[in-house]
């Protein structure tokens, strides 16, 4: 059973950076999606970044370019989504998750982290 643990959220100001982390325990497999998927109350849950552990394509949503940085460290077995130049929309709870490919639709994530808040203010 996969298994997802994300931290590294808080509370920063606008153009201030923030690391969050996500360890993946369980069997996996060789080849899966990790993403960071954000949602804020009333929304539906929106995919930030993926990167496919397969071939390491990476992909970002197109208001977090060039801001965060998706990576996945084999060796440590940790994901991680460094965001720098926050802004307050970017305020949000943010899930890691899993899956066998890269979508933006939530419902076909396998397993979800449990969470952790950023909240960044002007």
């Amino acid at each position: 059973q996969v298994q997802l643990v994300d931290s590294g959220g808080g509370s920063v100001q606008a153009g201030g950076s923030l690391r969050l982390s996500c360890a993946p325990s369980g069997n996996t497999g060789s080849r899966y999606c990790l993403s960071w998927f954000r949602q804020t109350p009333g929304q539906e849950r929106e995919r930030v970044a993926s990167i496919f552990t397969g071939n390491n394509n990476i992909y970002y949503d197109a208001s977090v370019k060039g801001r965060f940085t998706i990576s996945f460290d084999k060796a440590k077995n940790m994901l991680s989504l460094q965001m720098n130049n926050l802004k307050p929309e970017d305020t949000a709870m943010y899930y890691c998750a899993i899956g066998n490919g890269c979508y933006n639709d939530p419902k076909m994530v396998a397993v979800w982290g449990q969470g952790t808040q950023v909240t960044v203010s002007s």
